[in-house]
C-alpha cells in the first residue's frame, strides 16, 4: 500500500510501479487536503481526498475545483461531465514497488 504522500504524488505506473513526483512530494507532502486545493492543486487534492475516503473532503475540492473553473471564466464541457476519478485521473490500484523521480 502507498503512503498519503506516495500517493498523493503519482503521476503514473510502469506495470506494479508507482511513479511518484519527489520534487512535488516534498514540497507539498506535507499540506492538507483543502491546502494543496487551494493552492491549484488539484489532482493532488483529489488524490487526498480519495485516500483518505472521506466523502465531504472530496465534496469540498471538487467544490473549490468548480469555484475555480467558474473564476477563470471557464464553462463545464458540452454533454455529461466525466467523473472526477476520470477527470483527474485518480484512481487507487495496488502496488508492488514506487519508483521516486
Amino acid at each position: 500500500m502507498l503512503s498519503r504522500e506516495d500517493f498523493v504524488f503519482t503521476i503514473g505506473y510502469d506495470g506494479p510501479a508507482a511513479i511518484v513526483d519527489s520534487q512535488a512530494k516534498r514540497r507539498f507532502g506535507s499540506l492538507p487536503t483543502l491546502e494543496l486545493a487551494e493552492k491549484g492543486l488539484f489532482r493532488a487534492a483529489y488524490s487526498s481526498a480519495v485516500y483518505s475516503k472521506d466523502p465531504a473532503e472530496i465534496k469540498a475540492v471538487l467544490e473549490i475545483y468548480n469555484r475555480a473553473i467558474a473564476a477563470s471564466g471557464g464553462t463545464a464541457p458540452a454533454g455529461a461531465a466525466p467523473s472526477p476519478d476520470r477527470l483527474f485521473g485518480v484512481f487507487p490500484v495496488e502496488v508492488k514497488r514506487i519508483i521516486v523521480l
